[in-house]
This record gives structure tokens, sequence and C-alpha cells, in this order.
């Protein structure tokens, strides 16, 4: 049985449907130590994950900074989760993001300078981290460039590109990019 021409419109445009592959938060906090311990506890309390430690690359003596010395935090958020903590920060930037933020392959990052802007309460012993999010974006069949078995490539027609992912922050989140 072949199908009908409105049947595969159907499916195509169910291919190019694009969504929320994962939401990155990030706290870079520049030293070891009890900072980092504390900014661990703030992602933490945000997401209800265990956030994994970053080290620098490089050693840099002005700000004190050795190779491998753990310096920042992140976590990664996917499904409903990652879109409900987007919404937080987008709300706290107030749906309006600069076109500078979206990268050509279709993912864009922000960042906020209060973690407390979120709703979470403030607490003198932990104290106030900034924090950035990092959204990847993607459509079904990514995971072909992913995969370890049949690897494979992606179309070109299937990528995201920045103005589609503009588009996309415009219908969903009816933002302004400026």
């Amino acid at each position: 049985m072949v199908p009908t021409k409105s049947v595969q419109k159907t499916d195509q445009s169910a291919c190019k449907q694009i969504s929320i592959e994962k939401l990155t938060l990030h706290i870079g906090v520049g030293a070891a130590g009890d900072a980092l311990t504390k900014a661990m506890k703030v992602l933490e309390q945000l997401t209800q994950q265990k956030p994994c430690q970053c080290k620098s690359r490089l050693t840099i003596k002005q700000f004190g900074i050795r190779k491998n010395e753990k310096i920042a935090t992140y976590v990664t958020i996917r499904g409903k989760k990652a879109e409900k903590l987007l919404d937080a920060g987008l709300r706290v930037k107030e749906y309006e993001l600069k076109k500078e933020n979206f990268s050509n392959t279709g993912n864009f990052g922000f960042g906020i300078q209060e973690h407390i802007d979120l709703g979470m309460k403030y607490d003198p012993n932990t104290g106030i981290y900034g924090m950035d999010f990092y959204v990847n974006l993607g459509r079904p069949g990514f995971r072909v460039h992913r995969r370890r078995r049949c690897h494979s490539t992606i179309g070109k027609s299937h990528r995201i590109t920045k103005e589609e992912s503009i588009q996309w922050f415009k219908q969903k989140y009816e933002g302004l990019v400026l």
C-alpha cells in the first residue's frame, strides 16, 4: 500500500519539529574549595541532580588558577524539567535575547546575575551566584551522528540554522530578539 501525499507531508513536518535536546546550567567560580562546594549545592537544590565539576585547561598566574584545578560546576537537564528551568531563566531575562546569543549551529545561551531570581530562597551562608544557561536544540533523527553503531551524517536541510532557532524561540516563548 502506497501512502498518500498528505501523509508524507505530515511525516516530513514531524521530522522537522525543533525541540530542546538538553539544557546545561553552568556556574564558573574561578577557584576550588568552599565557593565551588556552595555553587554545587545551589545547582543541586535547583535541579535535584548531582552536578559535575570542571577543571581548568591552563595555568593563569594573574588569577591564581593552576592547570587541572577544579574551578567550575555544571549540570545537564533533559525533558520537561529542562523546559521548566529554561522558562524560569527566560522569565528573569524578560524573554529578551540578543541575536549574538544564538550560534550558527542553532543552539543558544544566556546568563543571569543572581540565582535567587529563579525562585530560590536567599541563604546568607551560600551567597549569590550567577549562572549560564546553554540550550541545545535538535530534531528527530539527530542521534545518527552521535551513535556508535551505524554512524552517519545529518543532511544539510535537516540541520538547524541560526534563523530557525531564532524563529523557534519567538514562536515557543513569544520572545524578543534584539
